[in-house]
Order: C-alpha cells, then structure tokens, then sequence
C-alpha cells in the first residue's frame, strides 16, 4: 500500500508533521510558562491574571488552561514531576533486581543505593531540579513559591505525594507499611534536606561550581547517615 502525504500519518511526512506540531507545542508551552513567571514575580501570584498571561505570551486564554489545566499548574507542571524522582529510582532498581536474578542471580542495590546514585548522577549534570541552576530563572522560580503561601501548600503536598509513592513502592516488596513509611520519609528528608542546601548556598552568593565541588561528598555523608541510621549520631560526650 502506498502512503500518500496527509492520509494515514505513519509515513516520513506524517511523523514529520507530529514531530514539527509537538515542537511547536513545546515552544509554545515554554512561552506561556516563562512569561507566567516573570508576570508573577512582578505583580505578585494573585495580582497577575490568566488573561495578562495569555496577552502578553501572545495566546488565547483558552489556550493557557489546554496547556496547563489551572492557575497553579503555570508554575508547577514543568518541575512537579521531579518530586516522585526517588520512587522512579526504587522503579530502576527492582528492574535491575529482576534481569540480575534471572542471569546470575547477583545481589541488587539496596533502596538507599538506589536514591543515592540517581542524586549523585543529578549532581553530575547539574539538574536544576535538585536546585543546581545554571540560570537564574530556576532560582527566581523557587523564590516566587517561597513567598506564595497557595504554592508552598501545593509544593508540601507534592512532596508528601511523591513520599507516599516510594513508601507503596517500599511497602510492596517488604509487606511492612509502617517501616515503609518511615524509610520514604527518611530517604525523602534527605534528599529535600541536600536540594536546600543547594539553594541556601547558591542565595549566599556562592557559584554554581563552589556548590558542584562538594555537593557530591555531602550527599554521599547524608546517605550514609541514613544508611547507617542515627544510633551514634549527635551522641553526647560522657
């Protein structure tokens, strides 16, 4: 059968189109996002309207809420997902359980080994989700959610969110819910304790590459603690 331009869309020109039609929504997305920031750094969360934001990236209104959904989603689906990113690690390493039990039966990573060389590789490559910006724009985005008590609502209940995914994760390999939960909240302290971090130093005025030399060791120290447990730590002097 042979493929004609504009019927079927599995062809080269069909799956161009897509490809050139997805580019397009993603710029467009991009536009809408980063001018939603600006106008809510500058008027305040409340003050600036969907319809300022619609006219000043250039889009209908309507176009706003099909790209975002709500108000909150400008600020928040682009960067929501990195709160389940430790879930998606305990995900990679039971895969990797799985295809080494079947080929030569090799130990698997532990949880705490599984979180902590994804946030070592996200050092690695500076992910800003983790608060290692290389812009300012990352920076200007968490300062808009600190002084926005509607966004740090939301962000505490995402982070909760994603907390309650690694605890079923855990949970459903160990058949213990509690110490399931109290693992997901220990491992997710940690991590949101090191992104602080980040973000403490970086307003402090060190730069990105002071804050790269050393984040790895410090993450490795804080893993560590949670490895070990807290059993010795801030013991007092006899």
């Amino acid at each position: 059968m042979v493929e004609r331009p504009g019927h079927g869309g599995t062809g080269c020109a069909g799956r161009a189109r897509a490809v050139g039609r997805r580019r397009g929504s993603i710029q467009t997305e991009l536009r809408i996002y980063r001018t939603a920031v600006e106008l809510f750094l500058e008027k305040s969360f409340d003050a600036a309207s969907v319809q300022e934001i619609a006219d000043a990236a250039e889009v209908s209104k309507m176009t706003v809420f099909n790209c975002f959904g709500t108000k909150e989603d400008l600020v928040f689906r682009p960067i929501e997902d990195h709160f389940s990113d430790a879930a998606r690690a305990v995900r990679a390493v039971r895969a990797v359980r799985a295809v080494r039990a079947v080929r030569d039966r090799a130990p698997g990573a532990s949880v705490v080994a599984a979180v902590r060389r994804q946030f070592l590789e996200m050092i690695e490559t500076r992910d800003p989700s983790i608060g290692l910006h290389v812009e300012p724009f990352g920076r200007r985005i968490r300062r808009l959610v600190m002084e926005t008590p509607v966004l740090m609502e939301r962000a505490h209940l995402t982070s909760e969110k994603g907390a309650r995914e690694l605890a079923d994760l855990l949970k459903d390999e160990t058949g213990d819910p509690v110490l399931a939960l109290i693992a997901a909240a220990t491992l997710t302290a940690a991590r949101n304790a090191l992104v602080e971090d980040h973000h403490r130093r970086l307003e402090a005025g060190e730069s990105i590459e002071e804050v790269v030399a050393d984040a790895a060791d410090r993450a490795r120290h804080a893993f560590a603690l949670v490895e070990g447990g807290l059993g010795d730590y801030a013991r007092r002097p006899a």
